[in-house]
């Protein structure tokens, strides 16, 4: 499908005024990069002489920080832990201009923490210097225990508070013990009270059953392992796996991601439709998956349809994947990534 420019930039007009709320795990993601120049003498491993190290806000955050970037009023809902590394994430959704009225705290846990540790290379190619990186080992801190009963009613009411201060809700499982039916059931309920829009970003290992949503957003294996279907690259395969999806949770639109494929899109009543990838060079994968959950509630908030929504979260997660790390996009450089899309159309 083709989006008329004009079409897009009344769609994008309207992002600045559209709040999204961000429910679901919250973690702090830590990258280190450095130099490798020897092995360690205790260990057949790389010394990592460290150059430079940053924290973004990640999980759930991430997607909360997507919506920022494009210009999205954001509130965050979650619960992090009474530690040096929630005060942390706090901090930088505050910066970036998010509400953070429905995080919580709790002593019965640890805040998420993923550290990533990245080896710095620079090869001459054609006589130029290319600096790549690769990430050498992640180590994650965590807990996946299940929210005590007390605590988990202090973030339902949060949460239907920020529910009427907000355009659509977005609830992303990362399977760390936040998300359960008990608060999926409610929340849902809720918000279709309330009129709004419901994303559902979902996780496999999680039996939930997401009915009453909007939109289910699985990835292509993600897609099959929920389905309880073998993976398989074959289209026939992936509709079977999607209609059986479909039957059991019943949502207006499933969009599944599928990578360098692109993404597809179905609705009720409609023909399946693709999209494929708009990316014209791809450096990191990392957070594509929430550039387009975050990309595809926005655009719906704003009015677009389930197929504008879809090209718009595709052409989002295009520009995404061509930065390193969990990278976000700006307006402009989704508007930019059309025209690149629509001029290579008629070369």
């Amino acid at each position: 499908m083709h989006l008329p420019p004009e079409r897009l930039n009344a769609i994008l007009a309207r992002f600045s005024s559209s709040r999204i709320l961000v429910i679901g795990d919250l973690m702090l993601d830590e990258f280190l990069w450095g130099k490798v120049t020897r092995i360690s003498p205790e260990a057949p491993v790389p010394v990592v002489d460290v150059q430079k190290s940053k924290y973004y806000p990640g999980g759930a955050a991430n997607v909360a920080r997507n919506l920022r970037s494009l210009g999205a009023g954001v509130g965050v809902a979650g619960v992090i832990g009474e530690d040096h590394e929630g005060r942390g994430l706090v901090d930088l959704l505050k910066q970036e201009g998010m509400e953070t009225r429905g995080v919580l705290t709790s002593g019965d846990r640890r805040t998420t923490h993923k550290l990533r540790i990245c080896a710095i290379t620079r090869q001459v190619h054609d006589h130029l210097e290319i600096e790549d990186q690769q990430q050498i080992v992640r180590v994650d801190n965590e807990s996946r225990a299940a929210l005590p009963a007390a605590k988990k009613q202090e973030l339902l009411a949060a949460i239907r508070a920020e529910i009427q201060e907000h355009d659509a809700v977005i609830i992303e499982d990362y399977a760390k013990g936040l998300i359960d039916q008990e608060l999926v059931t409610q929340v849902i309920s809720d918000a279709r009270a309330a009129g709004k829009i419901i994303a559902i970003d979902p996780n496999p290992n999680n039996a939930i059953d997401w009915s009453g949503a909007t939109v289910m957003k699985p990835n292509r294996r993600e897609a099959f392992l929920a389905a309880q279907l073998p993976y398989s690259g074959e289209e026939d395969a992936l509709l079977k796996a999607a209609a059986i999806l479909q039957k059991r949770h019943v949502t207006r639109q499933l969009l599944i991601t599928l990578g360098e494929a692109g993404m597809l899109l179905l609705e009720e009543g409609a023909a399946p439709y693709h999209t494929p990838t708009r990316a014209q060079e791809v450096f990191d994968v990392s957070g594509a998956g929430d550039t387009a959950i975050a990309a595809y509630t926005l655009a719906l908030a704003a009015g677009a349809t389930g197929i504008e929504a879809a090209e718009i979260a595709n052409h989002a997660a295009g520009v995404v994947v061509g930065k390193l790390g969990t990278a976000t996009l700006t307006v402009d450089e989704l508007r930019a990534m059309f025209g690149k899309s629509a001029g290579a159309k008629k070369s």
